[in-house]
């Protein structure tokens, strides 16, 4: 009996490893609040460019970014997944949509998309920031592009496909991102009617003699075209690469092999004096109550 108890006081006690990724999971959320409560948090934009002619940019991912107190700049792959389910996952959500509308008002050619997650959804101050922003200026929705990934999609497909009925009366197209990394339902996938199917950086890997991966990509190229998707081939990385997804017929490329994302894109230095801007009142009373809700 004695010897059970003792089994199960060491069951539940936490091991170093669990306490380690605890701390660095808290340590992390911290960082992503003092970003949002010093409006730090930014955007990296990378080119998605056409198949046929690489040098054309058809429009930018704008990919939430956070300086750590060091000031190095932060990917949200190193972050999103331990905020995601928490209010500060609602809140960056908030900031990259907040920071892409201010982007596409002042550069009118621009087309830009924003990542999203379905927890989102019906999130009222991201509605807010965008139902003042188009009340603003109701051509941003035309210009934007809602990224929402494959596993995300799938927790709420109902819900999911009537915010997009709604959003697409506004204008707004979507982007399945990340798509062969998941389980999608093909039944959703034709309820969802998505604009754009972006096809999992996973499969770019040594693509150019990897069969596996040729024969998975040429799979998830015929079923964009099957349901009138555009495809986009992600994380292309080497000419070769390229040279190998051109081939297939896929419509776009994004990748660091047409460009890294960068918080300082061309259209910073162009123009500057004559942008139009969202005035600040768009945002204020939004960022004061979002402020609020995390305690500060």
């Amino acid at each position: 009996m004695e010897a059970r108890n003792q089994f199960d006081v060491l069951a539940h006690e936490e091991s170093p490893l669990d306490h380690a990724v605890a701390q660095r999971d808290k340590t992390s959320v911290s960082m992503v609040d003092a970003a949002l409560r010093h409006d730090e948090a930014m955007l990296a934009f990378q080119p998605i460019v056409t198949s046929s002619k690489p040098h054309t940019i058809v429009f930018y991912e704008g990919l939430i970014r956070i300086p750590d107190p060091t000031g190095r700049i932060i990917p949200a792959g190193e972050f999103i997944h331990k905020v995601e389910e928490l209010e500060t996952g609602r809140l960056i959500d908030c900031k990259a949509l907040e920071i892409g509308l201010r982007t596409l008002a002042a550069q009118p050619q621009l087309q830009l998309s924003i990542n999203m997650s379905a927890r989102s959804i019906g999130y009222g101050r991201w509605l807010e920031i965008l139902g003042k922003a188009l009340r603003y200026d109701s051509t941003l929705g035309a210009r934007l592009i809602l990224e929402i990934t494959e596993s995300s999609a799938m927790l709420v497909p109902e819900l999911v496909v009537n915010f997009m009925r709604d959003m697409n009366r506004r204008g707004i197209r979507f982007a399945l991102d990340d798509f062969g990394s998941g389980a999608t339902s093909f039944r959703y996938l034709r309820d969802f009617q998505f604009d754009i199917l972006k096809i999992d950086g996973q499969f770019m890997r040594d693509i150019e003699f990897n069969a596996d991966n040729q024969v998975l990509t040429q799979a998830l190229i015929s079923i964009a075209e099957h349901f009138d998707m555009f495809a986009i081939a992600e994380a292309v990385e080497t000419a070769e690469a390229s040279e190998w997804v051109c081939s297939t017929g896929v419509d776009c490329q994004q990748g660091y092999y047409f460009g890294v994302p960068t918080v300082h894109p061309p259209w910073i230095q162009k123009n500057r004096q004559k942008s139009k801007k969202l005035p600040n009142s768009c945002w204020d009373s939004l960022g004061v109550a979002a402020l609020q809700h995390l305690g500060y």
